[in-house]
């Protein structure tokens, strides 16, 4: 069965030429125009994956990114806009997308990332191997559910915050810099940059940590990078 698609862009042109080469590449794609009605229509059914236009009528994208975050499900997102400088980018990380591509941009370079986004997540769907629950003050994480639990309460976490959450607190003590998180987490292919990794490193500790301003479990290692680690310090 194809991969339903939802995508979220007010701009005829723009969005004929992507869902048509979307369609091409095997996916169904479902089209709106407006972003208070994608947000009642990624409530109301399921999708693979979401395509957001940042530039919206009735809510713009930040509002549907938002949205998409807060909900206890994880949907994939990619958002693509015209907004290209680094702080809408840096941005858009922050409220939890999965990737960030600006206008113009390839339909070849769309499909890919789409498909190697897609691929992660049929990853996740395999069944996982026999790996053990990790365990630090009232926070439990457990890998083959992939869910994060602070005593009896899941913490939502999206798949870059999981697997960057998971890699650190397998390596307790070891320091990695951003460009090796960068490889060792999104994967050597990956088109990116290293604040990408710092975005993600402020939602994680605004999520698990008790005073995220004097972080004791995602430690900076001044001019190096960062750590995982139970004591003090940050």
């Amino acid at each position: 069965m194809n991969e339903h698609l939802l995508l979220v862009e007010d701009d005829d042109a723009i969005a004929d030429v992507v869902q048509t080469h979307l369609v091409g590449a095997g996916y169904a794609v479902q089209r709106v125009a407006d972003g208070r009605l994608a947000m009642r229509v990624i409530d109301e059914r399921r999708f693979d994956l979401l395509l957001l236009d940042l530039m919206l009528p009735g809510a713009d994208g930040w509002d549907v990114c938002r949205h998409v975050r807060a909900r206890r499900d994880y949907l994939p997102l990619i958002i693509l806009s015209a907004r290209s400088a680094e702080a809408h980018r840096v941005l858009g990380l922050e409220l939890g997308a999965d990737d960030y591509l600006a206008k113009p941009f390839s339909m070849l370079e769309l499909v890919a990332r789409v498909r190697a986004l897609m691929r992660r997540v049929e990853q996740l769907r395999q069944p996982p191997a026999a790996l053990p629950e990790l365990r630090f003050g009232v926070l439990r994480l457990d890998p083959v559910r992939r869910e994060l639990r602070h005593g009896d309460a899941l913490v939502p976490l999206t798949l870059r915050e999981f697997d960057l959450l998971h890699f650190l607190a397998r390596h307790p003590g070891q320091v990695f810099s951003r460009a090796e998180l960068l490889g060792s987490v999104w994967g050597s292919g990956f088109d990116g940059y290293e604040h990408t990794v710092n975005s993600h490193i402020n939602r994680l500790r605004m999520k698990i940590e008790d005073d995220p301003q004097e972080p004791r479990l995602i430690q900076t290692v001044w001019g190096v990078g960062y750590r995982f680690g139970t004591g003090n310090g940050s």
